[in-house]
Order: C-alpha cells, then sequence, then structure tokens
C-alpha cells in the first residue's frame, strides 16, 4: 500500500514535475545564453576589424575630416534620441497626471496613489530607457574619442560611430513601442559597435 501511495503522489504531481524540469532547462539555457551573449558579439566584432576593416597600428593624429563628420552625426543623432527621450517622458506625465518632484505634486492637488497603474509602468518604460541610452552613451563617448586620434579606417569609423547612434534611436523606438523582439536586436547592434570601438583599439595597439 505504502508503494502505491508513493506512485499515486508522484503521479499527481508528475505534470509539475515535468514544469520545472523544463523550467529549469529554460533557465538553463537561458544563463548560458547571458554568458556567451558577450563574447559572441567579441567575435563578430574581431572578425569585422580584422578581415573587413583590416585595422592597423595605431598612428596618433588629429582626426581626418571623414571621422570629424562621423563624430558629428552621431552628436546630432545621439541629441535627437536625447530629446526624443525627455519629450516623452513629460508627455507621460502630462497624459497621466503625474509630476516630477514633490513640490509639483503638492501645488496640483494630487496625490501619486490618485495615478493609475498604467501610467507608472509608462513613465518606467521612459525611465529604464533613458537610463540604458544614458550608460551605453558614456562608454560610447570614451571608447570613440580616443578611437578618433588613432587614424582608424574610415569604414571602421562609418560602421561603428555613425552605427551606435542610429542603433540607439532604433532602441528607442522598439522599447517605447513594445516591440522586445526588435529591442533586443537594436541593444545588441548598439553593443557590438561598442565592442567593435574597444576591440578595434587593442588589435590596433597589439598588431
Amino acid at each position: 500500500m505504502e508503494a502505491l501511495f508513493s506512485f499515486q503522489d508522484a503521479g499527481s504531481n508528475g505534470i509539475g514535475y515535468i514544469m520545472n524540469s523544463d523550467e529549469e532547462a529554460r533557465r538553463r539555457r537561458g544563463r548560458i545564453f547571458v554568458l556567451a551573449y558577450p563574447f559572441a558579439l567579441l567575435g563578430i566584432c574581431i572578425v569585422l576589424n580584422v578581415f573587413v576593416f583590416r585595422i592597423q597600428p595605431p598612428e596618433i593624429a588629429l582626426p581626418d575630416e571623414n571621422t570629424v563628420m562621423a563624430l558629428v552625426a552621431a552628436a546630432v543623432l545621439l541629441l535627437i534620441n536625447h530629446t526624443w527621450l525627455m519629450t516623452t517622458t513629460e508627455l507621460t506625465r502630462g497624459r497621466f497626471g503625474m509630476y516630477a518632484t514633490p513640490e509639483e505634486w503638492r501645488a496640483s492637488g494630487r496625490k501619486r496613489e490618485d495615478t493609475v497603474r498604467e501610467g507608472w509602468d509608462e513613465l518606467e518604460r521612459r525611465h529604464n530607457a533613458h537610463r540604458n541610452t544614458t550608460e551605453n552613451t558614456i562608454y560610447f563617448v570614451f571608447v570613440a574619442s580616443v578611437f578618433a586620434i588613432v587614424s582608424p579606417p574610415v569604414s571602421a569609423v562609418l560602421v561603428w560611430i555613425v552605427g551606435f547612434a542610429v542603433a540607439r534611436l532604433g532602441y528607442t523606438y522598439s522599447y517605447l513601442a513594445g516591440k522586445d523582439g526588435l529591442r533586443g536586436l537594436f541593444m545588441s547592434l548598439s553593443l557590438l559597435c561598442l565592442f567593435g570601438i574597444a576591440s578595434g583599439l587593442v588589435l590596433g595597439f597589439l598588431a
């Protein structure tokens, strides 16, 4: 009887056990993907820098006209992206009757609890997009500034520097539109550009 009850208990929990096993397998695959993801991007960058852009040993010099134009284009696109995020954040606050400071809340006569959950979710979406953009742009400005003064190939400059700014615009659009797959693609492209610049610098100094 004890064996029978044990079998029945196992049978009643069989579906749950299978589901847990499937969930664990998905989590394991997810961990592997997260760990492999940056190395895969870096590998792609190294291949492009070596075999397509043919990165050469650095020659420290003032940026040439093409590099300056690429930096200007990237700066303008990133400023447009910042303005877009700033504007949509304020429009979201206005749409849902939300405010940025305690003083504004008190002056309005509204309480934070008066705002519907959708409003907080949409505001958080914009804050997350803004934070992600800011942290990536900080790294970009640093590595791109160094990259610009080592006489990089024009093709690498156009792809890595302008490509980063374009990818950030795509990231903002897809994040605000709730298109997760597209957001992941543009996030990967912006990281690819960052890794491309950084690996190009390292390869150049190792050449």
